[in-house]
């Protein structure tokens, strides 16, 4: 049997890593800008995380949700007084498509409508309902094309009064920093008018925080920067750093229906260990922190390159930079991989992409002041080698 081929793959076969710096099989070492997916947070091999990890595994890795889990009642309130949503209630599961596919199905139940609005260029994942609110016809199968998403320009806030004024919208999920989409960002402006033409509706108001959630912005959640409070708020990637997880943080408005959610694997012990671990190192580290001085270090660092291109050359290969804390995009005159691939086999630096052009940075939140000059370096060295 081989494998089914769904991903084209760079030859480089990563097999450790420490920190923000991964190591392939022949020794080569790489700086990590992208923490395979924005999943590492704490970096990779944490020493804390390494020793929670492995001490749950020696007493029990896993039983069943229909016994007392005393970490998931741990992992509910450290997490709530962290982000500063001790008032709301904590579904735990097993990936981001899996949070948003209960968040859809929760926010259904509530209200009983069947409509939701959704942003163009959103990413939201890959199972059915999941799949269907994300803008890619060429992931969503007929069998998952329903009709009841409508997709709108992000930040146009009439279109979303026009659609969500007819009284029969469920639900709007929204990435109030859009990764996939291109580092596309909402504006507080948009955020709180589109959160109170929910409240005046009926409409819920699903927060997606599976990539900009975390820490990654420099606040907990992205949307703290714009000043709202959604119904729901998703999240998985980073919680637990690279061990299988999501999350649905649901508000105190919402009462439990039993047998409307389920889940088998969702916050199991080992799982639950490792989000502690998590967040053990998110407050000794200070690493939310860290995130928003590293990124906003970042961001002037990559446009004083911009600037420097153009001072040189007349025109610049980076035609804008755009993002908060460790969550950033960089716009190119060129298709993503002719920056790229060059960043990977020559300057042995991983980033991530989005769209034809977009360069996407999500690395570990202990990225350091010394390590994204390192990479403000490597990445002169290739555009300098473009012409």
């Amino acid at each position: 049997m081989k494998l089914f081929d769904v991903y084209p793959l760079f030859d480089i076969n990563i097999v450790r890593g420490r920190g923000c710096r991964v190591w392939d099989d022949k020794g080569q070492e790489y700086l990590d800008l992208y923490g395979g997916h924005a999943v590492i947070s704490i970096g990779h091999s944490h020493p804390h995380y390494i020793e929670q990890v492995s001490a749950q595994l020696q007493q029990l890795g896993f039983y069943s949700n229909s016994v007392v889990n005393r970490l998931q009642q741990q992992l509910a309130e450290r997490l709530g007084k962290i982000s500063g949503y001790d008032d709301y209630q904590l579904f735990l599961i097993n990936s981001g498509a899996e949070a948003n596919e209960n968040a859809l199905k929760l926010a259904s139940f509530t209200n009983g409508r069947r409509r939701v609005l959704s942003a163009a260029k959103a990413f939201h994942g890959r199972t059915s309902l999941a799949v269907e609110v994300t803008d890619n016809p060429k992931i969503i199968a007929p069998i998952n094309a329903n009709g009841h998403v409508t997709y709108l320009p992000l930040n146009d806030i009439s279109a979303w009064e026009q659609e969500i004024s007819k009284g029969d919208v469920c639900a709007v999920i929204l990435e109030c920093i859009q990764g996939v989409g291109g580092i596309q960002m909402a504006t507080a402006e948009f955020a709180q008018s589109l959160e109170k033409l929910c409240r005046q509706h009926g409409t819920l108001l699903i927060c997606d925080e599976i990539q900009c959630g975390y820490g990654r912005s420099g606040k907990f959640f992205a949307h703290q920067w714009l000043g709202i409070r959604p119904d729901i708020i998703t999240v998985a990637k980073g919680i637990a750093n690279g061990f299988p997880m999501g999350g649905v943080l649901i508000s105190p408005d919402f009462k439990p229906v039993y047998g409307q959610l389920g889940t088998t694997f969702g916050g199991n012990h080992l799982a639950c260990a490792a989000a502690l671990a998590v967040l053990d190192v998110f407050e000794s580290e200070h690493l939310v922190d860290n995130a928003r001085q590293v990124g906003d270090h970042l961001l002037a660092s990559l446009r004083q390159l911009q600037a420097d291109e153009t001072a040189q050359r007349g025109s610049s290969h980076i035609l804008d930079v755009r993002g908060r804390g460790l969550m950033i995009g960089i716009d190119l005159s060129v298709p993503h991989a002719d920056v790229r691939r060059p960043l990977i086999f020559e300057q042995h630096c991983f980033t991530g992409c989005a769209g034809q052009s977009v360069l996407r940075l999500l690395p570990p939140l202990c990225l350091s002041l010394q390590e994204a000059d390192e990479f403000i370096s490597r990445l002169r060295s290739v555009l300098g080698n473009l012409g």
